[in-house]
């Protein structure tokens, strides 16, 4: 089990404590890495647990720090949790049930039904997107035109039945170690966000199926600590689009999204900051895409390495 936890306060104990009831025997060895964090969150004690701590000293983003553990790791699963979840009673032994079923072999990831405090279901399942799910999201078409610009979650299916999908959410993805090696891991060229789609991608492209679970429950907070820094969230989640459509969708495709991103969005996100009339989202807004302005030369070193291995590969 590997947990990725920088400033998460109270939750990490939380999560721990719960792994430490419901693990049961199906939890060989958990892993937290602690990005860099400033709150003492990282020096939870939990003595009915067989966990290892490893702090990286700097905040290494998600994909890179979930390598680092992984690389320690050696059950036939691996499963990647977040530290504002928890587990509840049977989640993993119906997961791994699940996976462990002969007629299961070809399947690569599976995800839980993820829950709030008040038993709501969150709909975290996604497509593999689109031009169009990128540019409507940017443009603010997906509320207006949602069957030509579709989001990327599933939010028309109420997540009431187990079945195969494109992805699910990274707070509960369990994978087999051997296809998670076999394809790479986590692409370090993803700070935070996306880079549990980009894995599902390559899921996808290696053979295997991605299935949900409604069987198997965890609790999910949803937001965690991302909420204290929406700035550097818009940024991460900016670079993070150009680099996934740069690396997945046809050349003229990416084009687009990456154009859009850059000269369109911060003016439709201004003009809706406007509109609510909400100095703090017009100030996040600007504050964001400064930076991704000012990483602009970094993300493009980025975008043309993608492209050259991409191509390379085909």
């Amino acid at each position: 089990m590997i947990i990725v936890n920088w400033n998460s306060g109270a939750l990490l104990a939380n999560c721990l404590r719960s792994i430490a009831r419901h693990g049961g025997g199906a939890v060989r060895r958990t892993y937290v890495v602690d990005n860099g964090s400033a709150d003492g969150s990282a020096d939870v004690d939990v003595p009915d647990l067989n966990w290892e701590l490893i702090r990286a000293g700097a905040n290494l983003g998600f994909g890179r720090a979930c390598n680092l553990a992984a690389e320690r790791a050696d059950a036939p699963f691996l499963l990647f949790f977040n530290p504002d979840a928890e587990l509840r009673p049977d989640t993993l032994d119906r997961a791994l049930g699940f996976m462990r079923d002969p007629a299961n072999a070809k399947v690569g990831v599976v995800g839980v039904r993820l829950t709030d405090e008040h038993g709501h279901v969150h709909r975290h399942c996604a497509r593999f997107p689109t031009w169009r799910n990128f540019i409507g999201n940017s443009l603010g078409l997906t509320r207006l035109l949602k069957r030509s610009f579709p989001p990327v979650l599933m939010l028309d299916w109420d997540h009431g039945s187990s079945r195969r999908v494109d992805h699910v959410m990274g707070a509960f993805y369990l994978i087999r170690r051997e296809l998670f090696e076999a394809i790479g891991g986590f692409d370090d060229d993803y700070f935070v966000y996306l880079e549990d789609l980009d894995l599902s991608r390559r899921v996808y492209d290696a053979g295997y199926s991605i299935h949900y679970l409604v069987d198997a429950e965890a609790y999910h907070k949803q937001g965690g600590t991302s909420e204290k820094v929406k700035a550097h969230r818009l940024f991460y989640a900016m670079n993070s689009n150009m680099i996934y459509a740069w690396k997945h969708l046809p050349k003229p495709a990416a084009v687009g999204v990456v154009g859009t991103t850059l000269l369109v969005e911060p003016v439709s996100r201004t003009a809706r900051a406007l509109f609510r009339r909400s100095p703090e989202e017009l100030w996040f807004t600007w504050r964001g895409f400064g930076m991704v302005y000012r990483d602009l030369p970094k993300t493009l070193r980025i975008l043309r390495g993608a492209r050259g291995r991409t191509e390379r590969a085909r």
